[in-house]
């Protein structure tokens, strides 16, 4: 075993690689930007260097700092985690020419399975069954839009170099086949520095399952049983469960002996997942969509439920023993799985405003453990979550005897965590884990978009308000001895004579500002220490609070509200400034890719303006109405605020404004 690892990753996951090394005795080197100085990888490894300035590209992507930072640790090798460099085959052999063990697979087979068009030809050969799609690389975008309309309608464009989701477009109508494809090589050149496509049939109400596999340098390979991954929202993966309930055990055995064969075909070694497409109605119909060289986030479900010759599995145990060169001490017929687990992703992200990258402070945290419930993390107190890098902040994994189980104590776990002081999808995840389809197991990769309306809370519960009306209440002074008079308690209450109320103004971003008028003696708890309790209608409601400038933070069963004070004077002489005119103000903060118009241009109502990016997701302005560019105050290249102002559109004065976004 090594003595020193060097950690190439942060958040979450590097926590989570940080944890094993400790339990193994293995010197542990973390990385960071100036971003993440005191993130909470850098304060549990025993040791951490300075990669750079905040943006990725100049820390975290840098090939030449990371070596660099291994070299002055000491480290024998590297741990990429997921995401940034973790399946760059440059990066890989680029360790071992410096003399240091990646610890993944082999630069060609990364390389080999991170080119998805090679990737099904080599898998194909080897007898594993491929979703229909174009062959051939660096195909131009006519020939891309060719091959779609040989495919037939619709069918989804993909990325070669990249996963994740990233520059995935499902297309529908050959109308659209250019435009989308001009926005997916876009999305793959930020993501991946590669903007070569594939295009690829869509499969119907399809499931994706993914399998587990794992290979020592010894030729031996097996796999630990699959993974269904199916509850999506714009092809990224928001809940994975194992194992599959769509799965019996013959087709169980069939897709994990074809997940071997892919590995062996690209002569594999270590942690990877084979990925499926598998219809719903025939799930012994499953095709090969591509292999994940890495470890993946979901990895946590499939260490709860998988037993080996009786023991437990730690993945990234694993990972290190096969990188030093062990051999798997175990076969096929050693692994069986017991039990259910299940694994909700917590994202920076606003569902109320349709999930857009969020960011801020983290001001209160709390997040559940044990009991069946486990929490991978890299959040504390006092964080700053920002636009640069991936959203997710943490996973919740919840185990069970059996599905029904792990399912309610994951909803249980959801709503025991608080997250104060950035937009979280938390609420959303549990809504979505007490769906009548998601319970019963019917599921597919459509099913969130279908159902996406109804699991979001788009109107602020009054209790919300109350609650920070009653924050908001002036604490009664008490004297030198700690005597409270009674006189000066803000009760509302006056001699012969209405009861005064206390008006306060608040909004909540996304919603229109709320006049609140409290009578002082609202009914319920006073706040005391981190919760708040109103009573309204005979119902008491608790929630988590924390003060923040200019405003509160309330949290409730996942769910979070950002209540800020509001002052309506001072909104309407603002609004004064663009009379007649629409402003288009950032929806999250991030950076601007394009600008398309310039002052002075006359716009069409729904018109692309501009597109900004944040978390690795674009976000296209578009004209809310016909009209004339009369301000634009950001050119490509300009870091953004939540709600700066980018534009102004005026509408023509002889026309009325039109639909749009």
């Amino acid at each position: 075993m090594f003595d020193t690892v060097l950690v190439a990753n942060r958040g979450e996951i590097a926590v989570r690689v940080i944890r094993t090394l400790r339990a193994l005795g293995v010197r542990s080197v973390a990385v960071f930007s100036d971003a993440d100085a005191d993130a909470r990888h850098v304060r549990e490894a025993d040791t951490a260097v300075r990669l750079g300035p905040a943006p990725a590209a100049e820390s975290y992507l840098s090939v030449e700092r990371l070596l660099d930072a291994a070299r002055r640790s000491g480290a024998q090798a590297v741990h990429p985690g997921y995401g940034f460099l973790a399946e760059n085959a440059g990066f890989a052999q680029a360790c071992a020419d410096a003399g240091l063990v990646f610890i993944g697979p082999p630069a060609e087979a990364i390389s080999l399975m991170g080119d998805k068009i090679r990737a099904k030809e080599t898998v194909r050969a080897a007898g594993v069954p491929v979703v229909p799609g174009s062959s051939g690389s660096g195909l131009t975008d006519d020939q891309l839009a060719e091959a779609a309309r040989e495919i037939g309608m619709p069918v989804l464009l993909k990325p070669s170099a990249g996963g994740g989701g990233k520059g995935m477009r499902l297309t529908r109508v050959e109308s659209a086949l250019l435009e989308e494809i001009a926005a997916a090589r876009r999305e793959a050149r930020a993501s991946f520095g590669d903007d070569t496509l594939l295009v690829e049939r869509w499969v119907e109400r399809p499931r994706h399952i993914e399998i587990q596999v794992l290979a020592d340098g010894h030729g031996n390979v097996v796999h630990l049983g699959e993974r269904e991954c199916s509850l999506q929202r714009r092809h990224q993966k928001i809940i994975e469960e194992a194992p599959s309930v769509l799965l019996d055990e013959k087709i169980r055995a069939a897709m994990g002996e074809a997940a071997v064969q892919a590995a062996r075909s690209c002569g594999y070694r270590g942690a990877g997942t084979v990925e499926f497409i598998v219809p719903g109605g025939d799930p012994s119909s499953y095709y090969f969509m591509e292999m994940n060289t890495r470890l993946q986030v979901e990895h946590p479900v499939t260490e709860l439920v998988v037993s080996i010759a009786g023991s437990g599995l730690d993945l990234v145990e694993w990972q290190l023993r096969v990188a030093a060169g062990e051999k798997l001490p175990f076969t096929q017929d050693d692994i069986s799985l017991t039990g259910h687990a299940v694994e909700a992703r917590i994202c920076a992200e606003d569902p109320s405003r349709g999930f857009l990258p969020s960011g801020g402070t983290v001001l209160s945290l709390h997040e559940p453990q044990g009991d069946g419930v486990r929490t991978d993390s890299g959040l504390t107190e006092g964080v700053e979550v920002s636009s640069l890098y991936d959203p997710m902040l943490s996973k919740v994994i919840a185990y069970g005897p059996d599905r029904a189980t792990a399912l309610r104590r994951l909803r249980a776990a959801l709503a025991d965590t608080v997250i104060l002081g950035v937009p979280t999808n938390a609420g959303f995840l549990r809504r979505l884990l007490a769906h009548p389809a998601v319970v019963a197991g019917d599921l597919d990769t459509g099913l969130v978009e279908r159902e996406v309306d109804g699991l979001v809370d788009t109107i602020v519960p009054t209790e919300v308000y109350e609650a920070a009306a009653l924050l908001r209440r002036p604490a009664p002074a008490a004297g030198p001895d700690g005597w409270v008079d009674p006189f000066s308690v803000p009760s509302g209450w006056r001699l012969g004579g209405e009861p005064a109320a206390a008006v306060h103004h608040f909004r909540v971003p996304g919603h229109d500002p709320v006049e609140v008028r409290s009578l002082g003696d609202t009914e319920g708890a006073a706040p005391g220490g981190s919760t708040v309790t109103v009573e309204l209608g005979g119902v008491r409601h608790t929630f988590s609070h924390a003060t923040a400038p200019g405003g509160i933070w309330l949290g409730r069963d996942g769910d979070s509200w950002h209540v800020q004070d509001h002052d309506p004077v001072a909104a309407d002489l603002g609004g004064a400034a663009h009379q007649g005119a629409d402003t288009l103000a950032a929806p999250m903060p991030g950076t601007v890719t394009v600008v398309k118009v310039a002052v002075g241009e006359e716009v069409a109502a729904g018109q692309s303006l501009l597109v900004v990016e944040a978390m690795k997701m674009e976000h296209v302005i578009s004209a809310p109405h016909a009209g004339t560019v009369t301000e634009l105050d950001v050119t490509p290249g300009a870091t953004v605020a939540m709600d700066q102002v980018l534009a102004v559109v005026t509408p023509h004065q002889d026309g009325e404004k039109e639909g749009g976004r």
